[in-house]
């Protein structure tokens, strides 16, 4: 699967790297390689956390909650 990625070039050097469609997953490299190389490697951790975590709740080790928040 592709996910789009943002590289944007950091003040001290390097590039800071955001994921648009995993919101607050962000990522950095010190050139575009290394920058794209972390961002698949970010998802993949995603992906597995996010898996691991739909087995943990069907096995009833989670519990969902919500909570409200005004901004």
């Amino acid at each position: 699967m592709k996910y789009p990625v943002i590289l944007e070039p950091s003040k001290d050097g390097g590039y800071a790297v955001h994921v648009p469609t995993l919101p607050g997953y962000h990522t950095q490299g010190d050139t575009v390689a290394d920058a794209l190389a972390n961002a698949k490697d970010a998802i993949y951790t995603y992906l597995c956390t996010m898996r691991q975590m739909a087995k943990d709740r069907k096995k009833g080790r989670s519990k969902v909650y919500q909570v409200e928040v005004t901004a």
